[in-house]
């Protein structure tokens, strides 16, 4: 037979380990997209933890009701580590171009990097960078984790 207070806190430890798995889940899931008044970007990528070599797709979405200009035809996407050293930007000319509200551009990177390299495990930097009608800067950055 067991003892009444072991029953007790393995009960408490199955019920916080659920109530706490539940709470995870629900920040890993946050929705990267959000609809605003005024100048604002997404980037969306299929989910956040992707395994080595799986090319990620992602789509940059102009979420906010004013137009956006970008220097060039990458629409400033820039994918780095976490220390700021850049990994990727695609191939881009030196073209300005505008993303209207609600309108959207996708990428797909094989995780490789510019010098033709894999990348490693690890965490990595996805941002974008334009500008609105006004001249001020509109910037976005999510992070997807490779694994093995």
């Amino acid at each position: 037979m067991l003892a009444k207070s072991l029953v007790i806190f393995i009960s408490v430890g199955v019920i916080a380990g659920f109530s706490f798995g539940f709470y995870l889940l629900d920040i890993k899931n946050t929705n990267q997209l959000v609809f605003v008044e005024g100048s604002s970007l997404s980037i969306v990528t299929e989910k956040s933890d992707f395994k080595k070599g799986e090319e990620i797709k992602i789509t940059i979405i102009n979420s906010g009701t004013n137009p956006l200009t970008f220097s060039d035809s990458s629409y400033g996407l820039k994918i780095s580590g976490l220390f700021g050293i850049l990994i990727y930007s695609p191939p881009f000319s030196s073209v300005s171009t505008t993303l209207n509200p609600r309108e959207e551009t996708t990428f797909v990177w094989n995780q490789i990097k510019h010098d033709n390299m894999p990348v490693l495990e690890g965490l990595y930097k996805i941002s974008s960078t334009g500008f609105d009608s006004t001249g001020n800067k509109v910037e976005k950055f999510v992070t997807v984790h490779i694994w093995k």
